[in-house]
């Protein structure tokens, strides 16, 4: 292949993975969040304590974070035909990304919200502060550091995932090491997909970091 084709097929793939990752990234963040506040909340001493909800919830979570991301991939093809109408292509494989994010995004998330001060809750309840006071007030502000750091993991291992999508024809980066650098053993196209991978983790990993100390009170 000339220079020219394989820079178009990579920057296509690029944009396609982008798409896929940031797709899946911000769904699993507006349900992922939500989820690891209701593990927290309905915790043991929690601010809406209820242990066979928390139950539920955490083998749910726990169900689904337990299953290989290669075979979520498969198991998920009749689920993934119902919402987009095909198995294939970069949109498609915005479903199981995101159902594979979210109960690992959903833990990530409890751990920093856990880490919140009690005192501090306790005093809110003191003032006549309610659920959502202390939610809105206490717990994501103080824990949004860890939030910001648990998302950055999240979106660095839903990048390796959508290369791994590549295998049940995802698109992206990881489709094409797959067809060019695999099948047709085309080294250059491989090599440079790792590189474009790697910077990828780099950039992602080194915003998340910077905006998580930004918000770090202590």
């Amino acid at each position: 292949m000339t220079t020219d084709v394989i820079l178009g097929l990579l920057w296509r793939s690029f944009w396609q993975t982008i798409w896929m990752t940031g797709a899946a990234g911000f769904l699993s963040l507006i349900i992922g969040l939500p989820l690891g506040l209701a593990l927290v909340a309905t915790s043991r001493g929690g601010i809406a304590e209820q242990g066979a909800i928390n139950r539920v919830l955490g083998i749910l979570v726990d169900g689904f974070r337990a299953v290989p991301f290669i075979i979520l991939l498969i198991a998920l093809i009749p689920l993934t035909r119902l919402i987009v109408g095909t198995a294939l292509g970069t949109t498609a494989a915005i479903v199981p990304l995101t159902i594979a994010a979210i109960p690992y995004y959903a833990r990530v998330a409890e751990v920093s919200l856990r880490d919140v001060d009690r005192g501090l809750i306790d005093a809110v309840r003191a003032m006549g502060g309610n659920r959502w006071t202390i939610v809105r007030e206490v717990l994501i502000p103080e824990a949004m550091p860890g939030i910001v750091a648990g998302f950055t993991v999240t979106m660095v291992t839903l990048i390796g995932a959508s290369a791994m999508a590549g295998t049940i024809g995802g698109g992206g980066l990881g489709d094409l090491a797959i067809r060019y650098g695999y099948q047709r053993y085309e080294t250059s196209v491989m090599i440079a997909v790792v590189i474009i991978l790697i910077i990828l983790v780099w950039g992602m990993q080194w915003l998340g970091d910077r905006l998580a100390n930004r918000l770090d009170r202590r």
